[in-house]
């Protein structure tokens, strides 16, 4: 079993974890599930005892190259290996290259250890480059005679950018669900106009960050599935935001007999994501008929430079969208349900699809120059009005394993498998999210470049970013498909955590991690320590976890601070404990857990009242006149006491999220649910922008954020 072991903690494959839960228990994973994770990280192991042959594989692989795609290394200790022949040593010569400009770098070389391999003996050695790098990526030319090697080195500053305003004020804005935002003139979800409207009622207000959900594009053909956690893109943004009367080309007539249905997803209650998209794209289609008549016009032009700016990643978007409508409906199971020589997007057969659905294909690029357009729009407005972060945007952790990420590039992320959760205090059943996950040796070998190109893509026009379940820079939890229980796959954190940090310094924007959850020991201090804010959440501020409430002066100073998150309860529907009794009635809890925890939630209430007691944060005229317990309502001025309670904590940044300003008690969206039990990502908020400044919790609530 020793070998067995030993190959496990070198593969990164963990054989126990502690959950995170009140108990800290502890799972052992079975050698069955051990052996699958083996074989979905692509080392081929038919069983344990063959531990010894794949471990010695494994040792000799560093000897079989000269060196590593890339090496990623902090500004103050620039180092990596190089693995040559011993006769071509003497002649080695490295020199360094920057966009295009050779480097003058002094270096030493250390010997480290040498190997015969048959009839050669082969050295390792450590390069040290001594100059003084700007943070970049340089390619490395390694030359020994005839012969040249290549790699790239990733130069990470010490700390990820931060904004000069957060070392002299604490700031405030909103937490937004894009999507949810109503308005008189959005067509029933909101969109980048409502966007853009927001940020000047932000401005007007003093609030200078606006949180927004992922915006990534989902399925064209199946709007319904909505959640912007699980998209089929990181790269590329969701044409239901484009608010399509302000695309070029829009005629009012392209309405005609569509009043009645604009009206009704108007006035729903929840969106109406297949009735609004497709009424979005069938105007949309209208438009692009005529638009690309036009192949001498500024606009055409534009977006022809927006094609060759994003190349192949929008051409495989396209091609997947096109591909994927066309066999939707004839058979089940996604892009491996395609015929064969389809599941290979540099196949012929791909390529003379494209070449016969070119017209199609035009449409969905088009799609995609629309909504950046919109964006970027939006991007202005937040230059104009000089907000001091503007756009924070969302990154998930994974996305759906039926998208054009893994067609594209199926070895990347592992196979049969997805991301979830164990346990942890909010979900004590943990999470089974199905995601596509990166391999981190496939990642590795590919330089980064997706997962740099990811953070890319989120970073564009925003000040802040916020990494959905940061712990994933240094493991994540998988389960395979056809199990329920998984466990934690490593991944080379040093170099996920220096990436993170050159892209944000790169970008000029700051970095956020959610880590809310099983958060490893030390990790936030690592975090912090390079530059990364944490996510703070008032329900989560609590000594020994049910404890009470930690005072304002004990939250985190850095970190990004909120009541709560899109996947808890608002105020008014946590007060009242309906989230409880929703998963009751959807058979998620049973009654005695159900009883446990109205229990807890009592307890909750109590506790919090004392602490808004302690920290004097009642309203002058609304103070505190009950303990109005479950049962006898809602607290007078509660809201505004929560709101400043929050808002006067260490934390440099604080998000005010308006489905608690506005009373919502319902769920934007409840872990582990579908659209078949709850109406999840479909909640729209009951107050319209243009009634926001006249709406008095609104006015109160900023009111106490202000003071």
């Amino acid at each position: 079993m020793g070998s067995w072991c030993e190959l496990l903690d070198k593969l990164g494959i963990a054989k126990c974890f502690s959950d995170a839960v009140k108990q800290y228990d502890k799972h052992i994973v079975d050698d069955a599930t051990l052996l699958k994770m083996v074989n979905y990280l692509g080392f081929p192991l038919k069983n344990i005892e063959q531990s010894e042959q794949l471990l010695q594989k494994l040792e000799k692989r560093r000897w079989e190259y000269a060196v590593e795609s890339i090496y990623v290394a902090r500004q103050g200790h620039k180092v990596f290996d190089v693995v040559l022949p011993q006769d071509e040593v003497q002649y080695m010569q490295i020199s360094l290259i920057c966009n295009a400009q050779n480097i003058d770098a002094e270096y030493t070389q250390n010997f480290i250890e040498e190997k015969r391999i048959g009839h050669q003996i082969y050295q390792r050695w450590e390069i040290e480059i001594l100059t003084d790098l700007e943070p970049q990526y340089y390619d490395v030319e390694i030359e020994t005679g005839e012969k040249k090697y290549l790699t790239i080195l990733a130069v990470s500053p010490d700390e990820c950018y931060i904004p000069e305003v957060l070392k002299e004020k604490k700031i405030w804005g909103f937490a937004v669900q894009l999507y949810s935002l109503t308005s008189e003139r959005n067509w029933g979800v909101g969109d980048f106009t409502d966007l853009k409207n927001f940020v000047d009622m932000c401005a007007e207000k003093g609030a200078d960050v606006i949180g927004v959900n992922p915006l990534n594009v989902l399925f064209h053909d199946y709007p319904e599935n909505a959640s912007p956690y699980s998209s089929i893109s990181r790269l590329f943004l969701n044409p239901i935001y484009i608010d399509v009367e302000k695309v070029e080309g829009f005629q009012t007539s392209f309405l005609a007999g569509k009043e009645d249905l604009l009206k009704a997803v108007r006035n729903s209650k929840n969106i109406d994501y297949t009735a609004v998209y497709n009424l979005k794209i069938g105007v949309l289609k209208k438009i692009f008929s005529e638009f690309i008549k036009k192949k001498n016009s500024v606009e055409y032009k534009k977006f022809r430079s927006f094609c060759n700016q994003y190349g192949a990643d929008l051409q495989n978007l396209a091609v997947y969208q096109a591909i994927y409508s066309e066999y939707c409906k004839k058979v089940y199971g996604g892009w491996r349900a395609w015929p064969k020589e389809l599941q290979n997007p540099h196949s012929k057969a791909v390529a003379d699809f494209a070449k016969a659905h070119e017209n199609e294909i035009e449409f969905f690029k088009y799609l995609q120059f629309v909504a950046f357009e919109q964006l970027e729009s939006v991007n202005e407005e937040i230059k104009q009005k000089d907000l001091a972060i503007g756009l924070y945007r969302d990154l998930p952790v994974g996305l759906c394993k039926d998208s054009v990420e893994l067609w594209s590039n199926y070895d990347l992320f592992i196979k049969d498998c997805g991301a979830g959760a164990p346990p942890d205090v909010f979900f004590p059943k943990g999470q089974k999210w199905c995601l596509g996950a990166f391999n981190p040796y496939t990642l590795k070998a590919s330089a980064y470049l997706p997962f740099i190109k990811i953070l890319r893509a989120a970073m564009e026009g925003a000040g802040a970013l916020r990494i959905d379940h940061v712990m994933s820079l240094m493991r994540l939890y998988i389960i395979p498909d056809c199990d329920e229980d998984g466990t934690y796959i490593y991944y080379n954190f040093a170099d996920m955590l220096n990436l993170v940090v050159l892209e944000s310094y790169l970008n000029k924007c700051m970095v956020v991690g959610e880590s809310i959850g099983n958060v490893p020991d030390g990790f936030i201090e690592k975090i912090h320590e390079r530059g990364i804010y944490s996510l703070s959440v008032l329900w989560a501020e609590r000594w020994n976890g049910a404890g009470d409430f930690k005072q304002p002066c004990d939250f985190t100073k850095r970190a990004f601070c909120s009541v709560g998150t899109h996947d808890m309860a608002p105020l008014k529907m946590r007060w009242f404990g309906y989230d409880i009794e929703t998963m009751f009635q959807l058979k998620m809890i049973s009654e005695d857990e159900r009883n446990n925890q109205y229990k807890g939630r009592e307890d909750e209430r109590c506790k919090l009242l004392h602490a808004l007691d302690a920290a004097g944060v009642w309203p002058e005229d609304k103070p505190r006149q009950g303990d109005c317990l479950f049962g006898e309502g809602y607290p007078n001025g509660i809201l505004e006491a929560v709101e400043k309670y929050v808002s006067r904590s260490q934390c440099e940044v604080y998000l005010m999220q308006l489905e608690d300003v506005f009373g919502v008690t319902e769920l934007q969206n409840l872990p582990g649910t579908d659209r078949d039990k709850h109406p999840n990502w479909r909640h729209k908020l009951p107050v319209k922008m243009e009634d926001y400044e006249q709406n008095e919790d609104f006015v109160r609530a900023i009111r106490a954020v202000e003071r």
